[in-house]
């Protein structure tokens, strides 16, 4: 058998700092953090093509704006949609600077779609030409938002986490979507306004049987077995949440089960020192950059690689529709299905 065709989709959350500590700055958030995306240049050097998933403040602040333009023009790096809806307009004058919970589930189609419009106006002004990859905020994409997506004209989505279970306050808000049984490979969700081809983060589970058995607990032992999955069961392409050695023992899995596109991630502000709780100086940074790149630099000795981004993704590889979801799950939506105005 000959070495399998490996497929990276490397990408980074372009975003404010100040992130991971629950506390979420709803007006003028600081940007010092992406002055650091010149720190990927090693990574370029190696043929890294990243897809940027900017969030409104990036899109509009002209520092960025110029970091954004030369790693387009030199590296070929795809500018797509990040959205965190808590600081992209409209936002009620009387609104709050800063919030600790932002939970998706409570925004309606009427809310999320005017948020939607501002942020991929802001990228086709500083683009030229409109989006069309996007990532929610948080890996927080709800059913009731993917009309909406393709409604504004998306055609890649990479908001889904495999393995990532629901769960609620004590109100019964939903906190986290239900993304648990999603496809681990790249699949067709069907809408009335078109298709979207999802890119899930790539993720493999530490017991192969085990997600399946989860499944078909009753619902009122799924969810609290399955909430806390992510943390104990499975493994992910999170590079800032696993050492090298695991992030290969992933990899190596994941292809051996037949997963072709490697779906990387990380943050702009997990680049600066500082910029996150867990990147507290220049040491966490260069180690964590450099684990970056000598994984990218094993990936050859596995499989013959490429480095993609979501449009070539969704120009180039064949795919299938999604399965039918489960009744309560997030990752697609029935093909009868319908919505309101109204968050459900």
């Amino acid at each position: 058998m000959g070495r399998p065709l490996l497929w990276l989709a490397a990408s980074l959350d372009v975003e404010e700092e100040g992130l991971f500590g629950g506390k979420y700055v709803c007006r003028a958030p600081s940007l010092r953090n992406t002055a650091f995306l010149s720190r990927l240049a090693p990574l370029l050097e190696r043929g890294l093509r990243p897809t940027l998933f900017c969030t409104h403040c990036a899109l509009t602040d002209a520092p960025t704006q110029a970091m954004l333009a030369r790693l387009r023009d030199r590296h070929g790096a795809e500018i797509a949609a990040h959205l965190h809806f808590w600081n992209t307009p409209p936002l009620a004058d009387d609104g709050p600077d800063v919030l600790s919970r932002v939970p998706a589930a409570a925004l309606g189609q009427g809310a999320f779609r005017a948020k939607l419009r501002q942020l991929l106006a802001a990228g086709e002004a500083f683009q030229g030409e409109a989006l069309r990859s996007f990532r929610m905020g948080r890996w927080d994409l709800h059913r009731h938002h993917w009309p909406v997506l393709a409604e504004q004209g998306i055609t890649c989505d990479a908001s889904i986490r495999p393995l990532h279970g629901p769960a609620a306050d004590a109100h019964g808000l939903r906190l986290r979507p239900d993304h648990f049984s999603a496809p681990r490979t790249p699949y067709l969700v069907r809408t009335a306004c078109g298709d979207i081809l999802e890119v899930p983060l790539s993720v493999t589970p530490l017991l192969k049987t085990l997600p399946a058995l989860l499944d078909r607990l009753p619902a009122a032992l799924r969810q609290p077995a399955v909430s806390s999955y992510f943390r104990w069961g499975a493994l992910t392409l999170l590079p800032v949440e696993h050492p090298l050695r695991v992030m290969q023992c992933m990899t190596r899995r994941f292809v051996a089960a037949g997963g072709r596109i490697l779906s990387l991630t990380w943050h702009s502000s997990e680049m600066m020192p500082g910029g996150a709780p867990h990147m507290p100086d220049e040491g966490h940074v260069t180690r964590f950059l450099e684990k970056i790149k000598k994984y990218i630099e094993w990936l050859p000795t596995i499989g013959d690689l490429r480095s993609v981004t979501m449009q070539e993704i969704r120009r180039e590889l064949p795919t299938c529709p999604a399965p039918l979801p489960p009744a309560t799950a997030d990752w697609s939506v029935l093909p009868t299905e319908s919505f309101s105005d109204s968050p459900p």
